[in-house]
């Protein structure tokens, strides 16, 4: 939503200026949201930019698709009795002024070091690790395998949360810290990690785990079930046009599949999510906004079966209730015998999470978790000495801000480790 100058000065004026910083506190990347708007009140725009730029290289990109009210405006001190300061509005308008005016990213040296490194992928993690070592005077390639950077940003958010151009400029703006890219070039098919570890004197992996899970019941692998990762990375759709689909889950990519399907023309689309609805993980916003477009809701709902012959034909589910169990820190959700439902169906999309693509994580060689993500210390190093990982291959908190902070983070371990 674009929102006018006077309308973003009132937005900036709300915010009391705390000096115990509650909102920095909420925010995955410790902007210092206070002096952020404190720039921003007194139309300082460049200055506002460039506060943000002491932390995150994707202003722009977080003001959009951040979950703003679990994080920064979350913690907001205004919200307690009544509505926390519009913290993601106010950051994608600067972000959209750096990039109409040009406002680049301020590099923290203009010193050329004499080490360099590789980053294998070029999604929020990996772009925010390149953009760090560059500001820092590090000379760094990034492999992409795909013809454009962004990763998740370009192959999992749709276009109607965030906008490509506005993606696309930004990278740019990171670019032109003087980041190299070689595009096209898929770990395993076109070159080995033992390679970059002969070439690079660090390495930082930052691909994604974008593989949908699978709940392991009956039916699963019948035609017309899909992974919702898949669908939203690929953009290849079944024709759904006057089909009723079920999608499982209740994180952001349910949500994100569920109201790009209800777009490509399906008749009815329905959530369905085993817990209650104030234990869904997606963003209260993207659930209200799925509401308004009129996808439907079925919560305290688990789907047992898929039945069909030859193809989905319904799906066989039952209710749950949730019940308080010792060792757990929330409720659990237990079927209520006899329950069980039918429901007709064309296709169901599977959205219940996400894990690393087996054959990427077996090229690397890396020491594991049990969870199947590469294992790292404190300084985001793996079993291999000089490489390092983040984002979500590495098991961080499934947003944009968090694989953006581990990314930030693991680049200044780098330094540390080169600077030895």
């Amino acid at each position: 939503m674009k929102y006018s100058k006077e309308e973003i000065s009132n937005k900036a004026n709300y915010c009391l200026g705390c000096k115990v910083k509650m909102c920095r506190k909420g925010c995955p990347l410790e902007n210092d949201i206070t002096q952020f708007i404190a720039y921003v009140k007194e139309e300082k725009y460049e200055e506002a930019y460039r506060i943000l730029c002491d932390t995150t290289v994707l202003s722009p990109i977080c003001g959009r698709i951040c979950p703003h009210k679990s994080q920064c405006e979350g913690s907001c001190v205004r919200g307690i009795k009544g509505e926390s300061v519009s913290i993601g509005d106010l950051e994608a308008y600067v972000g959209n002024l750096a990039i109409e005016y040009g406002y680049e990213i301020p590099k923290f040296t203009e010193e050329r070091k004499n080490k360099k490194i590789a980053v294998v992928g070029g999604g929020p993690a990996g772009l925010t690790a390149s953009a760090w070592l560059a500001r820092n005077g590090y000379p760094v390639t990034i492999y992409e395998k795909y013809d454009k950077l962004g990763g998740i940003l370009r192959h999992g958010i749709p276009g109607f949360r965030l906008e490509k151009d506005i993606l696309d400029k930004q990278i740019e703006k990171i670019l032109r810290l003087g980041i190299q890219v070689e595009y096209g070039k898929s770990l395993g098919k076109d070159y080995r990690l033992e390679e970059l570890e002969k070439e690079y004197d660090a390495i930082f992996i930052g691909i994604g785990a974008n593989i949908s899970a699978s709940m392991g019941i009956k039916g699963e692998n019948l035609p017309g079930v899909y992974g919702g990762n898949e669908l939203l990375e690929h953009n290849c759709h079944p024709d759904y046009v006057g089909k009723t689909v079920a999608v499982i889950g209740g994180g952001n990519v349910a949500m994100d599949t569920v109201r790009t399907i209800k777009r490509l023309g399906a008749k009815e689309v329905t959530i369905i999510y085993r817990r209650a609805e104030k234990q869904m993980p997606a963003e209260r916003k993207e659930i209200e906004d799925a509401k308004k477009e009129e996808i439907k809701f079925l919560f305290q709902t688990n789907v047992t079966a898929i039945h069909g012959e030859e193809k989905v034909e319904e799906i066989e589910c039952i209710k749950t209730e949730l019940i308080k169990k010792e060792g757990e820190t929330r409720e659990v959700p237990v079927d209520i015998k006899g329950s069980n439902f039918i429901l007709p169906m064309d296709y169901v999309v599977m959205a219940v999470g996400s894990k690393p693509e087996e054959n990427v994580v077996k090229e690397l060689g890396l020491e594991l978790t049990t969870r199947g993500n590469i294992k790292i210390d404190e300084n985001y190093r793996t079993s291999r000495q000089k490489v390092f990982a983040g984002g979500d291959i590495s098991g961080t908190k499934a947003t944009v801000a968090w694989a953006s902070r581990s990314g930030r983070e693991a680049a200044k371990a780098i330094m540390r480790f080169l600077e030895e």
